[in-house]
């Protein structure tokens, strides 16, 4: 297993390699959501190719078992993504994704694989504040009610077998959220830069402060929008997300 091998077709990933750009994006899907989170995206970005990433137990995997933990999720996709490893590369995690994004740079770093050039936080506080997250309080009702105005903010009429799906997943993931605790920061050699939604109600920019611990370089960047704009691919996030090559 080389990070110089070709890259080969797998269910962690929605869109075949493409060989004809200088650099990797890959992008990491927040609870109960999917690689389709990402379905607006462009395949390129300015030369940059971006890979969604598809957790197993959802949309194309969904008769596949949840993935367990953040950890365990992480350890499963170096054998996949080592093979796409062959050009500079960054990943975007939102939300909770960015957790399973943050551990799978802890994992990469462990087993000397090269790592990202740069890990991009989507309004999510650090590890070890992830327990702060709203939605881990929140009821069954208040949760379907949360999946129903997310898919409709989407255009789509929720039906109601979509939103049986849709909340199986997300308590299987919320149970992984609940279970994540990395009480110590653990630093990454790339650099690490923290989005804030201006029109988030739920994270302010002084929750994000705690990825301050985990790296030498540490950027906190506001940008238009609401939580979940990032699905949109708004031209000011895409500039940006491309900024650091």
């Amino acid at each position: 297993m080389t990070s110089g091998s070709a890259p080969v077709t797998s269910p962690w990933f929605v869109r075949p390699p493409a060989g004809d750009h200088p650099a990797r994006l890959f992008c990491f899907p927040y609870s109960g959501s999917g690689a389709s989170a990402f379905s607006a995206w462009p395949a390129a970005i300015d030369d940059v190719e971006v890979c969604p990433v598809q957790f197993p137990g959802r949309e194309s995997r969904l008769a596949e078992p949840h993935y367990g933990t953040y950890e365990d999720l992480a350890a499963a996709l170096v054998e996949p993504l080592v093979s796409r490893l062959d050009r500079p590369f960054a990943f975007f995690g939102h939300c909770a994704g960015a957790l399973p994004a943050f551990e799978t740079a802890v994992r990469l770093a462990e087993l000397d694989l090269p790592g990202p050039d740069c890990l991009f936080v989507s309004g999510q506080p650090a590890p070890h504040d992830a327990a702060s997250d709203r939605m881990l309080t929140m009821t069954e009702a208040e949760l379907r009610a949360e999946l129903v105005s997310v898919v409709r903010g989407r255009g789509i009429e929720p039906r109601p077998d979509m939103v049986a799906v849709g909340m199986s997943v997300l308590l299987d993931d919320l149970a992984a959220a609940r279970a994540y605790r990395r009480v110590e920061p653990v630093r990454l050699d790339c650099p690490i830069v923290v989005l804030h939604w201006r029109d988030d109600p739920d994270v302010t920019p002084d929750h994000l402060e705690g990825w301050r611990r985990y790296a030498d370089s540490v950027e906190i960047r506001v940008v238009e929008g609401g939580h979940h704009d990032f699905m949109n691919a708004p031209d000011e996030l895409l500039k940006l997300l491309t900024s650091r090559r």
